[in-house]
């Protein structure tokens, strides 16, 4: 029997199937970023109580600081990728930076033991973002493969 063969791209480079629809994509632009805003919200909140009761004002704080985080998360992720690859893997080692670096504050660390914390993770986020991305694309910031 006779089969077609697969037809690549114009550009020459084989593409990855999309698995999900565009919809799927749309809402998950919103719903991971709202996710993972909750977990970091309930995280903050739960790091502030000291084992101590649930009250009104750190499920406030919790709610305040998931909505911060996700509003960020969804400017980092739209607006990074726009960046060369350099400035797009500083902006996510800064975000991921100051994240635990807060967390790590609101543990009643010094603030030189949190803003030491929040350097190591970010350095360690830069790291990996940038190898990926150094391997990834190329110098314009186009995909490569």
């Amino acid at each position: 029997m006779a089969q077609a063969a697969p037809v690549s791209p114009a550009s020459g480079a084989p593409r990855t199937p999309d698995v999900f629809g565009e919809r799927t994509h749309a809402i998950a632009r919103w719903a991971v970023p709202a996710a993972l805003g909750l977990v970091y919200g309930y995280w903050a909140a739960a790091i502030t109580r000291y084992g101590g009761p649930i009250t009104g004002w750190n499920v406030l704080f919790g709610f305040v600081c998931a909505i911060v985080f996700a509003a960020l998360l969804m400017g980092v992720s739209r607006l990074a990728p726009l960046m060369k690859r350099e400035l797009h893997a500083v902006v996510w080692g800064a975000f991921a930076g100051c994240a635990v670096g807060f967390l790590f504050s609101q543990s009643g660390a010094s603030v030189l033991s949190s803003s030491l914390m929040g350097l190591v993770a970010g350095a360690g986020v830069f790291l990996g973002a940038f190898y990926r991305y150094y391997t990834h694309e190329d110098a314009a910031g186009h995909r490569v493969g």
